[in-house]
């Protein structure tokens, strides 16, 4: 039986897409009122940027036992579960009173979503196979790009008019009816991962014995450090003059993910034929010289700087999470897992490390780590990825 007639291929592609958009909606949502909590809840920029840093944590911890999980019970079953409970996750922050409870409820949105994630990573390895995957992961990562920028632009949009807490109950919506969509329409998989048959001990020993996955680890933790430092600290510094903006103009900054849902599936068709090193690192250089160009005082300049920013992320992105298929062969939903608890740390950090430089040089301190973070990605995965497609390698 097919459902709603919808042909198997299409009904995982629109699973997969509303994948990345539930999982994407609200974890970097507070990025654009960061400057509203922070006047109306009395606290530091450190602390409010604290609200990032708590989801990103959370999805570090429970990443690496979502693949687990999933390989028990079904990359489906927990993808379904994972998305309905981040919904309601989401719904109990519009309930948080201070910010102990905002970051209680912050946490737990960030615990639940790598049950979306990183499974959805690994489903698409398993429905795609490694000959199409990089295509797989685009419209995924397309579907990412979409669900980040409608949370944060809604956010914006709607703290400017009415209270912060408002934010999360149309998002929690949000989330409830992609976890419907993707419950219906999502197949169940029909070609399995290699089970888990050893202790995830010794099983996550052997994965940080493999140089290729270690490497894509630091190249993820990198990307992830360099685009939430970003959009975290580029809220304070436009929200002071010169500049000024106000909190409903912050949120329309992030139309530029907008420009990646385009660029990321021509990304996903060059890295089948290219290969993910050459593609990852022209990326990130566009995405350094993006970064250099928020220095230029112009509202303009700097929008075309983050659009740059945001394409490199999210075709380095697709790049790291393609060539984990390609590092391993047994359990891969864990060496996914693993991925995403490296890659929110790098997240976490991003949200918090820059705080003390923001605090004594400002944007311009800011900029020069978030660059140099940018080349050390280059410089990894130039060094330790392979020049072309590297065969399978069971690890």
């Amino acid at each position: 039986m097919v459902p709603w007639g919808i042909e198997r291929q299409t009904q995982r592609t629109l699973a997969v897409i509303f994948a990345g958009f539930c999982a994407f909606l609200t974890v970097y949502a507070t990025q654009p009122i960061l400057p509203v909590l922070r006047q109306i809840l009395g606290i530091s920029e450190f602390l409010a940027s604290l609200t990032v840093t708590a989801s990103t944590l959370g999805m570090a911890l429970t990443a690496p036992f979502a693949g687990r999980i999933s390989d028990r019970i079904g990359r489906k079953r927990t993808i379904v579960i994972a998305g309905f409970a981040l919904a309601f996750a989401t719904l109990g922050a519009g309930f948080a009173a201070d910010l102990p409870m905002l970051l209680f409820w912050r946490f737990l949105q960030g615990m639940f979503t790598p049950g979306i994630f990183a499974v959805t990573i690994a489903y698409i390895h398993d429905e795609w196979g490694l000959a199409e995957s990089g295509r797989g992961m685009a419209k995924y990562v397309g579907g990412t790009v979409v669900g980040g920028f409608l949370g944060r632009f809604l956010a914006g949009y709607i703290a400017s008019q009415y209270d912060w807490h408002v934010v999360f109950f149309v998002l929690g919506g949000l989330n409830l009816i992609s976890a419907v969509i993707i419950w219906q329409f999502m197949p169940v998989e029909s070609k399995k991962g290699v089970p888990a048959t050893e202790r995830m001990g010794p099983a996550v020993a052997e994965h940080f014995r493999n140089p290729l996955l270690l490497a894509t680890f630091a190249v993820g933790f990198c990307v992830f450090f360099s685009l939430i430092s970003t959009f975290t600290y580029i809220n304070f510094y436009l929200a002071l003059p010169p500049f000024s903006l106000p909190t409903s103009v912050l949120g329309t900054l992030f139309f530029v993910y907008l420009t990646s849902a385009v660029v990321t599936p021509i990304a996903g068709r060059y890295i089948d034929r290219y290969g993910h090193r050459v593609v990852l690192v022209c990326g990130i250089a566009a995405g350094a010289t993006g970064t250099l160009l928020t220095l230029v005082p112009s509202v303009p300049v700097i929008v075309l700087g983050l659009a740059l920013v945001c394409n490199a992320v999210f075709v380095a992105q697709t790049c790291a999470s393609g060539f984990l298929g390609l590092a391993t062969k047994t359990n891969r939903a864990l060496a996914v897992g693993l991925y995403v608890m490296v890659y929110n740390i790098g997240g976490s950090m991003g949200a918090a490390v820059p705080g003390p430089i923001w605090k004594a040089y400002g944007w311009p301190g800011v900029v020069t780590l978030i660059v140099s973070v940018q080349l050390l990605t280059m410089l990894l995965a130039w060094r330790l990825w392979p020049p072309k497609k590297a065969p399978a390698i069971a690890k």
